[in-house]
Formats: C-alpha cells, structure tokens, sequence
C-alpha cells in the first residue's frame, strides 16, 4: 500500500485466500486490505494515537437508513452521552475529493447529527465544525483531540 498523509502506525497483515488482509481492531477481525480500508485504518489509528479517541466512541463500517435508502459510513465517533462526535468519510487515496464527496457525509449528518465531519482520501483531509443554528458549517485546520465530558 502507498504511504498516506498520516504518522506510522504498526499493522498486522495476513494472506488470506491470496489477498492481504489488516487486523481491525475495532471489529477484532482481518478485512480485506483495499486501498480505502488502508486508509480507514490509519485514519483511525489516527483518531486513537493522535486525538487520543478512547478505541471504546468509535465504531465503523455500520449500516445507516437514509430513507429508504440503506448505506454505511467509513467511521464515527461517539461523545460519552450517546451522541456523534464525528463522521468520517474514507476514499481510496486515487479518489479525488470532490464536492460530491461532501454530499454525501452531509446526506449521512442529516440523520446522525454530528458535531465535526472529517473527509480524507489518506493524501489530504478536511475538517469541518457544524453549525446548526445558522444550517451551515465551517472548516478547520484540523480536527479537535478528544476531551472528556
């Protein structure tokens, strides 16, 4: 996999039925290494190492209802009272970081309200900090590290 637009993290890797796979250690299991679940896994590191999120707030790849629509999100993560922190939305590092892309994080806050939305290929990441009341939100040159309640 290529080098991403974060530190260096120590990952356990196997070959499984002729394809890499990663240990997630949120879902305890090897996945299948594709260039965006390489990115999803340093981005989490990420949050972990480097923001210092408690492994226990995030959660990833799970399913959400947008109407009748059925979709996943890549990551979030929770505040200690139940509410999301964080949505984050991985694309593999050859995917540019479109306005479609922002779309479509923004289509999954409508129903999970989150406080920060972070986008990333792996090669440059976006910030952003919600703000309900005027319905818009704003960038940051990075995101918060965690603080506890």
């Amino acid at each position: 996999m290529i080098d991403l637009n974060f530190p260096k993290y120590n990952f356990r890797f196997k070959n499984s039925q002729n394809k890499i796979a990663v240990f997630d250690e949120l879902r305890k299991k090897f996945i299948i290494l594709t260039p965006e679940e390489w990115v999803r896994q340093n981005c989490v590191q990420f949050l972990m190492k480097e923001k210092e999120f408690p492994k226990s707030l995030i959660n990833v790849e799970k399913q959400l209802k947008l109407g009748k629509l059925t979709k996943r999100y890549d990551a979030v993560v929770y505040n200690s009272d139940g509410s999301i922190h964080l949505i984050v939305e991985c694309k593999a590092p050859h995917i540019k970081i479109t306005q479609n892309v922002f779309d479509q994080i923004a289509q999954y806050n409508m129903t999970l309200d989150a406080d920060y939305l972070m986008v990333t290929n792996g090669l440059s990441h976006y910030y952003c900090k919600m703000d309900y009341e005027a319905g818009q939100y704003q960038f940051l040159p990075e995101i918060p590290a965690y603080k506890q309640a």
